[in-house]
């Protein structure tokens, strides 16, 4: 057995098994609805929004401006992250949860009817990255309410299985954004996509909200937290105890994180859209076969990812990020010579193998994060961390790519970016101790804070 701990130890109970099948659902609808909607932006920045809203730049400086709001974006998740995990730790993980789902998606659809550059000058812009601003709040507070909700109903030998069901929903809203817009390519060709194909995807977030609601509605909040609130055990200053206490952690967790998100960022952050379909570069792929090959490599990412957190329950969540970091630095010496195949079943396999790699790396996160941290200020640790590590990671990751090739000419550079952070990832892996399977309930609190840090035996 590779767990830790045994999975008899004294903790909190689990759910009822209709309660834990109504959260997994809940769980991956929300994510899924709010990932739709932060990607749904990385994917129109590169085949949209530099021309409508950054065109007066230039033919490449649009194209770098637009991804450096992608990641703006990232910036104010720490933001969000605070607030909700502040908030998550003392009024509960679900309140939290629907306001970040309110938030998203109000943000999205008011994108869905902004005026252009041409209609209203620089107005456009300013808005359209005021309205990425505020999808980055509300994603930097979703992902950590999301992911306790999963774990902290789950039965102790299956929290990986539970927790890729959050995981589960990034890979989907990927297949949902990059669906949508192939549909409206298809259904709005040409100049009519530019003028109003692109905004349907964007308005359609209306009625996502309005069943994310209604599912997340029904749930049960986190036993967990029912059992802290009622001891009134709830930290004053969450994210005070937690940065007091466990800074180190957060930076470690934060770099565990890294390796997975620059690399996703590329087809999720929208670089390999904008890459594999410039009619100036040395692919020159058609915008529809691209958006469906990005969506058959999402379902790959998907499968991996829910099998990725159960293999986790089998063989712990740390060797299961070392396997997934192996496959994941494979992909990416593999990604830009597939790619640049210029065909559509060479960028398939392009993806579909980064896509392993991606979800081996991502499927037990969940997991893995909500067994660092200490009960009281878990929502704090785990929302930070991941807010944290998106920065470093992803934020800037495809500003990073579109520049690198502009500088160079060649995707070498890139790999090579893109290898080095596979690695750091992989380091801040093999630094962490595997926690699988330590109770998560208020009465361990002494027990969780011993650090999972190798070599230190506390933080």
């Amino acid at each position: 057995m590779p767990e830790i701990y045994s999975a008899e130890s004294k903790d909190i109970s689990p759910s009822s098994p209709k309660e834990q099948r109504r959260v997994i659902f809940s769980t991956v609808v929300g994510t899924s609805i709010e990932w739709y909607d932060f990607f749904l932006y990385a994917s129109a920045a590169g085949l949209v929004f530099n021309e409508l809203f950054f065109k007066g730049l230039g033919a490449q400086g649009s194209v770098i401006v637009s991804f450096v709001t992608v990641g703006l974006s990232f910036l104010f998740r720490p933001l969000g992250a605070f607030l909700a995990g502040h908030y998550g730790d003392k009024i509960g993980r679900r309140k939290v949860l629907m306001i970040t789902l309110i938030m998203m998606g109000v943000a999205t659809t008011l994108i869905g009817v902004l005026p252009t550059f041409g209609q209203v000058g620089v107005i456009a812009p300013m808005l359209l990255i005021l309205l990425r601003i505020l999808q980055g709040i509300s994603a930097g507070g979703e992902w950590g309410g999301a992911v306790l909700m999963a774990v902290e109903h789950a039965p102790v030998n299956r929290r990986g299985l539970f927790g890729a069901s959050p995981q589960a929903g990034v890979p989907i809203g990927l297949l949902l954004a990059s669906a949508m817009l192939a549909i409206m390519a298809a259904v709005a060709p040409g100049e009519a996509f530019m003028q109003w194909g692109w905004r349907i995807p964007f308005l359609f977030s209306i009625v996502l909200i309005v069943v994310g609601y209604y599912i997340r509605h029904g749930v049960e909040e986190s036993p967990v937290f029912k059992e802290i609130a009622a001891r009134a055990q709830q930290t004053k200053q969450p994210v005070g105890v937690l940065f007091k206490n466990h800074w180190l952690l957060v930076i470690i967790a934060a770099l565990v994180f890294v390796g997975n998100n620059a690399v996703g960022y590329m087809t999720t952050g929208g670089f390999v859209q904008r890459y594999a379909t410039d009619p100036n570069g040395p692919v020159a792929m058609d915008r529809g076969s691209v958006l469906w090959v990005v969506t058959a490599s999402a379902v790959v990412w998907l499968i991996t990812s829910v099998l990725a957190g159960w293999v986790s329950d089998k063989i712990g969540r740390r060797n299961t990020y070392i396997l997934g970091y192996v496959m994941l630095f494979v992909g990416v010496l593999l990604l830009f010579p597939l790619v640049n195949g210029a065909t559509t079943t060479s960028l398939f396999w392009a993806l579909a193998m980064l896509s392993v790699g991606l979800g081996f790396t991502y499927g037990q996160q969940s997991a893995l994060y909500t067994e660092l941290f200490p009960a009281s200020i878990r929502f704090s640790g785990v929302s930070i961390s991941y807010a944290i590590g998106a920065i470093l990671g992803g934020a800037f990751a495809p500003t990073i790519a579109a520049a690198l090739l502009t500088a160079t000419g060649s995707t070498t550079s890139i790999t090579i970016y893109l290898g080095i952070m596979v690695l750091i990832g992989l380091g801040a892996v093999l630094m962490l101790r595997d926690r699988t399977g330590i109770p998560l309930g208020p009465d361990h609190e002494a027990e969780q804070a011993q650090s999972p840090i190798r070599g230190v035996s506390r933080v």
